[in-house]
């Protein structure tokens, strides 16, 4: 299955789906608009609209009036019948790397997905004026390819340095950076007397390891294991001791 959060129209969309049309048969389903940093929505209290759309004789799929994490599940509960064997998610118009992977909804598509026991991939290209779609797919294919087979939820995050300055440095494997961005928000007004914020800034904190942010800027196609398991599971253990007087406390409060 192949999804996005741009919109099915997309070019990143198209690209990636002439590469995956030679490993096996490929069903699109996408938000019918961009859902650009709509991360894990998931449309709950009212109902889904989904319609058939053609994309310039290239592909059909399914146009999902929702976002890309609905376009998963309604994909994979109702629009398909047999097992969907892998999900990818892109190609984005962006970069999605350090605390972006949080807000992206090419991510949030593919751990849906995992949700799911579904394996999956996102892929990214770092924006710049002009984006070399079909030449971030062909990337994106040799990074799957090489990935070989995946295990249920798995989830990858893959991302393609900016092409303009040449062809990639290379693959590295790395941590998502999690230090954030130089941010800040302008104040404006508008005709009702109201303040309007508008955050600027962009650019990443430096970071000591290597990481995604990082190795992208430094020219490399980064790959990222993620999870859908958000536990500090080294914090389990440490934790039960400061309750293990749990039943005390309660005793403590009775009457």
């Amino acid at each position: 299955m192949l999804t996005n959060d741009d919109g099915i129209f997309a070019p990143g969309l198209a690209a990636i789906y002439k590469q995956l049309i030679h490993l096996g048969e490929v069903l699109v389903v996408a938000p019918a608009d961009s859902q650009s940093g709509a991360s894990h929505a998931v449309t709950f209290f009212e109902p889904l609209a989904c319609a058939k759309a053609d994309i310039g004789g290239l592909f059909s799929g399914f146009a999902v009036y929702g976002s890309p994490a609905d376009c998963v599940k309604l994909a994979v509960i109702q629009l398909h019948k047999d097992p969907i064997d892998l999900v990818v998610a892109g190609i984005n118009n962006g970069a999605n790397v350090g605390i972006n992977v949080y807000y992206s909804g090419t991510v949030a598509a593919a751990m849906e997905a995992a949700f799911l026991g579904i394996p999956s991939v996102a892929m990214s290209l770092a924006a710049e004026k002009e984006m070399d779609f079909d030449g971030a797919a062909e990337h994106c294919i040799d990074v799957l390819e090489r990935l070989g087979p995946l295990k249920a939820r798995d989830v990858i995050n893959v991302n393609v340095p900016l092409l303009s300055r040449g062809d990639p440095k290379g693959i590295r494997v790395v941590a998502q950076a999690t230090s954030g961005f130089h941010e800040y928000y302008i104040p404006q007004g508008d005709d009702e007397a109201r303040t309007l914020f508008q955050l600027a800034g962009g650019g990443h904190r430096r970071e000591l390891l290597p990481v995604d942010t990082t190795a992208l800027a430094e020219g490399f196609i980064t790959v990222t294991p993620l999870r859908p398991d958000m536990t500090d599971h080294a914090k389990i253990e440490p934790m039960k001791s400061q309750f293990s007087n749990d039943a005390r406390h309660r005793s403590r409060g009775t009457l």
